[in-house]
């Protein structure tokens, strides 16, 4: 059976804070009783059986384990009660203690609540490649490992033999290629799988024209194994690496997740590199194309792209430059004695991945990432320490659940424990659970961007020696190492990632939930706030947030926008939109200003005149964002309903009211036009999919301003219900929150009833909620799933039902 184990470290492994935060699993075939194994083998025919109705796991492997250890018994039968309710706050308190109850039983020993976190079908498979590229396979994957990767790729087969872009997508070259290939060299025979799944998958492929229509990531993937050619795969020239940093294209100036990949694959494609030609490779070439592998014309092969991959197509302008590179810029590139032009390119870009390597402590910024970087480091050196130390992280990224093991696209550890101590203080019985926040605190103390122990020591050393003998102002920094602006990285030192400290990337809406949290949490209890964190740390993440900021007040992700939004002409990707740019977001900045409205009631002088000028833009841009219907745009949850409920949280904090506010009033006659016949809302990761076509058009041209305005309107069109009016309980809550922030109690409270109803119907006998469809999103065509918002946004919505509804005697709920 297999064990979660958690914060623990091993061989060619280094952490700045013991590695609180990892999650790693182990096979061990004496773990678990009979009982337990049967219930996950029960699980597991479970979601086989019902895996084209409800598409997501519900983490039962890793929940079942965690309430064991915390001494919770987990009813894994997860019926409904269907006894009548009746709304009181006596009713409220008893569904919020039995959520809290089996919430605070999953949590993890190190504060943390661990998940999966799926996202894109194609994830595990490039990462196989690499472990086959490397001869890694057999030693970090052993036999169990792999048994559960092919359950996973199995399970997430669509009926027509074919896989998705993701968990609830239509089958796409991408991922049924890819997976096809990663089966195949696990070991699968050609004509093996349950029902004859690997047949049906390459006629799928065969189907719809075979791997040479495989987007631009598949043809780099597939020409590193052996089964594609260099020279079908438009031009990547790592010579734009050695571009002045001022020139927009050059690699360093992009979105941190695409330069990340798009710079090793540039390493890829200057090398020309290809793994081993085995006798499977060679039979994979005979497999997965329609034609013989040596009279496929290549040159053509470059331009094409199965009809079901393409969300974003190339432009004219991005076709006529290919062209150019891949007729005479590369022919010329690799003669000499331009030649040596590209070795220092790689030279240099090699240099820029191991400088990201160590920084990172070898996680790398994702998943997709880290699979690039690993198989670079490799070519580098085979049998290198850093290598090895990368290998060591490869189990950091995977998990298993009843579907299957995959590899994950990331964790989100420090944003999810950010978010339940929200919704766990919104409820009137938080105190019954200090000692859930008390290790979520702790938690996300231990997981801000600081310096190791020992760098803490020389630090401070070396800051007393410098005080003593020259008086000089100094500062203990904790950014990437070296000269990190040279290295296109943004400072660090304060932030909050998303996933561990270990792995040392900032996002500015989770610093700012990290900080608003630690906030809160001062003023909840003396338990917790006896261990408080000191000033400066707070002072450092508030340096951060301020760092972060654009000119249009606007936030990002990760960093500034470093070039123009006009380079989105360039993606080359074919299956994502928005990828070239850092844009700023509603989201990201909506959190910001929650965090900074709240860090001035408790230090109203520190740099007040920034902070008051960073809220006074950040305002201006969420105000300027806001849809004609009412609604905004949310790219990270789905969509409009995440969106919205941000800016009305954003704006709300900054003294915006719905007596005050148009753009509040607006969002409120929105959502409410939203809300379905059963009390709930239920919004469609296709809302996503549509507004895209609206942000590339205007990103990509000057319209007129008449037209803008016409394609505006689009947006509200744009919202997609789930199939068959259905409600979503995580959209349901999201649209609570936003409303009850906008004061919806004193003017009906009756919405919020039905939503309410709606909500604690849904709960399970064990004090779960329903998987459901994702709720998250990137990209726009990349739906994720985050596994703890069905527990966090339900307690967090009747939380703060239960304190402004029902204890406001301004009406009862009545039906």
């Amino acid at each position: 059976m297999w064990r979660l184990k958690i914060a623990k470290g091993g061989p060619w492994l280094k952490s700045g804070n013991s590695h609180i935060g990892r999650e790693t699993w182990e096979f061990d075939k004496d773990f678990g009783s009979k009982e337990e194994r049967e219930a996950v083998d029960s699980a597991r025919e479970e979601f086989k059986k019902n895996r084209f109705r409800m598409r997501h796991s519900s983490d039962i492997l890793a929940r079942m384990q965690l309430a064991k250890e915390n001494g919770f018994s987990l009813d894994l039968q997860k019926t409904k009660d269907e006894s009548p309710l009746v709304i009181n706050s006596s009713t409220v308190s008893e569904i919020l203690r039995k959520a809290l109850n089996y919430f605070s039983a999953i949590q993890a020993h190190d504060g943390h609540w661990p998940g999966d976190f799926p996202g894109p079908l194609f994830t595990t498979a490039t990462m196989i490649i690499v472990l086959y590229v490397t001869e890694s396979l057999n030693s970090t994957l052993p036999s169990e490992h792999c048994k559960e990767i092919c359950r996973y790729l199995y399970n997430r087969q669509n009926m027509d033999g074919g896989w998705g872009l993701h968990a609830e997508g239509e089958s796409s070259m991408l991922s049924t290629a890819l997976n096809y290939t990663a089966l195949r060299l696990l070991g699968e025979n050609i004509d093996e799988g349950p029902d004859k799944s690997m047949l049906k998958a390459r006629k799928w492929i065969h189907d719809h024209g075979g791997a040479t229509m495989i987007p631009i990531l598949g043809k780099v993937w597939l020409s590193v194994l052996g089964v594609f050619e260099w020279s079908g795969v438009n031009p990547i020239p790592p010579e734009l690496f050695l571009l002045p940093s001022w020139v927009p294209i050059q690699p360093g100036r992009l979105w941190s997740h695409f330069r990340m990949a798009f710079i090793p694959m540039s390493y890829l494609y200057g090398k020309k590199f290809v793994g081993p030609i085995t006798r499977l490779v060679m039979s994979l070439r005979e497999e997965l194309h329609i034609h013989p592998y040596k009279k496929i014309d290549w040159k053509q092969a470059r331009k094409l792209c199965a009809k079901e991959d393409v969300y974003n197509p190339h432009t004219w302008l991005q076709e006529c430059l290919s062209d150019c590179l891949y007729s005479f810029g590369e022919p010329l590139l690799t003669r000499w004695p331009i030649i040596y032009m590209r070795k220092k390119a790689l030279q240099q870009v090699a240099e820029f991945l191991k400088y990201e390597d160590e920084n990172s402590q070898y996680i790398c910024i994702g998943a997709a990432q880290k699979a690039l970087s690993m198989l670079c480091c490799w070519i580098e050196k085979s049998n290198s320490d850093a290598f090895k130390r990368h290998l060591a992280r490869v189990a950091d990224f995977l998990w298993i659940g009843e579907d299957g093991m995959k590899v994950r696209v990331c964790a989100g550890q420090l944003w999810d424990v950010a978010f339940a101590v929200q919704a766990i203080l919104a409820c009137n019985i938080a105190e019954e659970y200090r000692s859930t926040l008390k290790k979520a605190h702790d938690f996300i103390k231990a997981s801000q961007v600081l310096l190791s122990k020992i760098e803490v020591i020389l630090t401070l050393f070396l800051l007393t020696y410098l005080l003593n003998s020259t008086n000089l102002n100094f500062k203990i920094m904790d950014n990437p190492s070296g000269d990190f602006s040279r290295k296109y990285r943004h400072i660090s030192k304060g932030g909050w990632g998303f996933q561990v400290a270990d792995q040392g990337w900032q996002v500015s809406d989770c610093t700012a939930e990290a900080l608003k949290v630690l906030l809160m949490l001062s003023k909840f209890s003396s338990d917790i706030g006896s261990d408080q964190m000191e000033t400066c740390r707070l002072y450092d993440a508030v340096n951060v947030l301020l760092s972060l900021q654009n000119p249009n007040g606007g936030y990002g992700t990760w960093e500034l926008a470093r070039t123009y939004p006009w380079m989105e002409i360039f993606n080359m990707t074919e299956i994502y939109a928005d990828i070239m740019v850092e844009h700023q977001y509603v989201e990201c900045t909506s959190s910001v200003m929650q965090a900074l409205a709240l860090f001035q009631e408790k230090y109203p002088w520190h740099r007040k005149d920034e902070i008051d000028q960073c809220i006074r833009g950040a305002t201006e841009f969420i105000e300027k964002l806001q849809n004609d219907d009412g609604s905004w745009f949310g790219s990270w949850g789905i969509c409009f309903t995440y969106g919205t409920w941000f800016a009305i949280e954003g704006l709300s904090a900054v003294g915006q009211s719905y007596g005050n506010s148009t753009c509040i009033r607006k969002a409120c006659k929105f959502l409410l036009t939203k809300q379905l016949k059963n009390g709930g809302w239920g919004e469609s990761h296709l809302s996503s999919r549509t507004k895209v076509t609206i942000s590339v058009m205007l990103l990509q041209c000057r319209w007129t301003a008449s037209f803008i305005k016409n394609q505006a309107k689009e947006c509200f069109r744009a919202y997609t219900n789930l199939d068959r009016e259905k409600s979503h309980i995580v959209n349901s809550a999201w649209a609570m929150l936003a409303l009850m922030k906008a004061g919806q109690v004193e003017r009906d409270p009756t919405p919020l009833h039905k939503a309410a109803r709606l909500i604690m119907s849904m709960q399970l006998g064990n004090g779960d909620f329903p998987q459901e469809e994702m709720i998250g999103s990137f990209l726009k065509n990349g739906p994720l799933c985050y596994m703890a918002y069905r527990n966090i946004f339900p307690i967090w919505a009747l939380g703060e039902y239960q304190k402004l509804v029902l204890q406001c005697d301004l009406q009862r709920p009545t039906f």
